[in-house]
């Protein structure tokens, strides 16, 4: 499973797919994050997630690849752009874990 900052279109291998998306909660996310690959691209938003989630996130900038059965925990980050150097979210900033599923 991987861990993603955003989701799109273009990681599903095979069409026509369903996908599922859930939001979780943060203990689920948790959870599920200790046994995810990072594909989180971006070094400020690894470092809130590894903050957040209690595991290192490390930055891994690659391309994703979906096929049916995968699932992909995401975090949407919702707040103002991270400050360089960011290892803690913001004043007002919030991550709204999703479970996608493709099936």
């Amino acid at each position: 499973m991987f861990l993603l900052n955003a989701f799109s279109l273009n990681m599903i291998s095979i069409f026509p797919i369903a996908i599922k998306v859930e939001e979780i909660s943060l203990e689920q996310a948790k959870a599920l994050a200790a046994e995810t690959i990072s594909a989180v691209g971006h070094a400020d938003t690894a470092n809130v997630f590894s903050s957040v989630l209690g595991v290192n996130v490390p930055t891994n900038r690659t391309t994703v690849v979906l096929k049916k059965d995968d699932q992909a925990l995401v975090g949407q980050y919702i707040g103002p752009r991270l400050p360089e150097g960011a290892t803690t979210l913001p004043e007002g900033a919030t991550i709204k874990w999703l479970l996608v599923t493709l099936g």
